[in-house]
């Protein structure tokens, strides 16, 4: 069977030379990532919201002060709101997921959303030609009305048990709903509606968080061009010993994304440790004997990466990376196997956290774990696994269980004593996961050996 073309293999690529051919254009993204979303609403969207024991869902939000999940939610051609957008969804009986938009037409959403604001007071779309033809004889049930009066009709007609608004003092993800917007619907609906309404957090989340078996299948490819990006970054194609320097080298990796027609997500680093010094503050020349680390994150059909990989430079009369740092190494992919070992859903990322510790520090390793979710957004919706300086447990997020079909960034460090380097050495990795039908696995490998620099 032939590798299809959303699984975005690329294996077989060398260097980042031969990606650019393997980037899809702006037009095929489109079509792969409405297709997703489609999907998505039609099998995701019943499942979240029928465990989150909520059977209406809003999403409202103003142009360039968008919730964030409206991005998730409408298809690419609409990049923002417009003027005000509320997206109304309604899990029936049926178990399927009836999904409106309360805007004015021709915004993109038809085909995807039912427009149920056809009758609008205060203004006449019939004046623009720019327009999808209107003819409001053709929606006798729908009064003359604002948006609110609208949502408050249709929330009438839907019935609900429960109305889920986006507000949270836990999730960011889930408190996209603005101070005075929330004013504006709670002002304009019936008291016996009112009396239904609570946060939304579960749904959000779990919407966020939920990856397509075709999302998951597209992940080992888009990894593998942040593993094959980092490898050629360090190498000696980008460093030159005794010339080069760390932020060359960042900012080689951070135009080769753009270059790609992709997106970083954060501002990478990429830093220095050295013999009798530890690590190298700044920008510093990259010498013979260094050990060079990287935290990179890239975006690329609405999926992020976060991967931190490590680098040696070897000196003239080396041919490998010390033992130490090698023993090092595999003290940070023990830990990292340890915490994946220990996923399994319904566990929440505060028992996750606190098996991992125990177990590791049990084998004689010193870990700091500060795993985090991620998907849409780099640091994503789902269960927080420590903070690096939250070792503890992390109150709230940390709190919310695992669920199977989601992604993990594996983000970690061990403290090991390297002798011949008279320091204490706090070694980060990071690589992605997926976990899904209760195992973890890592998202197109991971390392197990130094890049070596010569």
């Amino acid at each position: 069977m032939g590798i299809s073309k959303e699984q975005f293999l690329v294996t077989s690529v060398a260097s980042t030379d031969g990606l650019k051919d393997k980037i899809m254009s702006y037009r095929e993204q489109e079509r792969i990532l409405n297709g997703w979303l489609v999907e998505r609403l039609d099998t995701i969207l019943p499942r979240v919201m029928k465990r989150a024991e909520i059977d209406t869902w809003v999403v409202a939000c103003r142009e360039y002060n968008e919730d964030p999940v409206l991005k998730t939610l409408v298809p690419c051609a609409m990049m923002t709101a417009r003027r005000l957008t509320i997206l109304l969804f309604h899990l029936e009986e049926d178990g399927t997921v009836s999904r409106y938009a309360l805007t004015r037409p021709g915004v993109g959403l038809d085909g995807i959303y039912k427009s149920v604001w056809t009758n609008p007071k205060g203004a006449n779309w019939e004046d623009s030609e720019s327009l999808m033809p209107f003819d409001p004889n053709k929606n006798d049930d729908a009064p003359l009305e604002t948006q609110l009066e609208c949502l408050n009709r249709m929330l009438k007609k839907c019935n609900p048990t429960k109305i889920g608004l986006n507000t949270s003092s836990t999730f960011a993800f889930a408190d996209g709903l603005s101070h005075q917007l929330y004013e504006d619907i709670m002002g304009a609906i019936d008291d016996e509606l009112k009396a239904k309404v609570v946060p939304a957090d579960a749904v959000c989340v779990g919407w966020l968080e939920t990856r397509l078996e075709k999302e998951m299948a597209a992940y080992t490819g888009i990894m593998q061009i942040a593993h094959t990006m980092i490898a050629e970054a360090f190498s000696s194609k980008v460093v030159v010993p005794g010339v080069t320097t760390n932020m060359d080298v960042k900012y080689w990796m951070m135009q080769k994304v753009i270059d790609l027609g992709l997106t970083p997500w954060f501002d990478f680093e990429v830093s220095v440790r050295r013999a009798n010094i530890g690590e190298v503050e700044g920008e510093t020349v990259i010498m013979p004997g260094d050990l060079l680390h990287c935290d990179v994150g890239l975006k690329y059909l609405n999926l992020c990466t976060d991967t931190q990989e490590n680098a040696y430079v070897l000196k003239l009369d080396e041919t490998d990376a010390p033992e130490e740092l090698k023993d090092a190494l595999k003290a940070a992919n023990r830990l990292q196997d340890i915490t994946i070992s220990n996923f399994k859903e319904g566990r929440t990322g505060n028992e996750i956290l606190a098996l991992s510790l125990e177990q590791a520090k049990a084998e004689g390793i010193n870990p700091c774990i500060y795993t985090h979710p991620i998907g849409f957004h780099g640091h994503a919706a789902g269960p927080t696994i420590g903070l690096w300086d939250m070792q503890g447990g992390v109150p709230g997020c940390g709190d919310y269980p695992m669920y199977n079909d989601t992604a993990y960034s594996l983000e970690l460090n061990c403290k090991y004593e390297v002798k011949s380097w008279n320091i204490v050495l706090t070694l980060g990795a990071e690589t992605d996961v997926l976990f899904t039908n209760d195992k973890a696995h890592y998202i197109a490998g991971r390392q197990d050996k130094f890049h070596l620099i010569k």
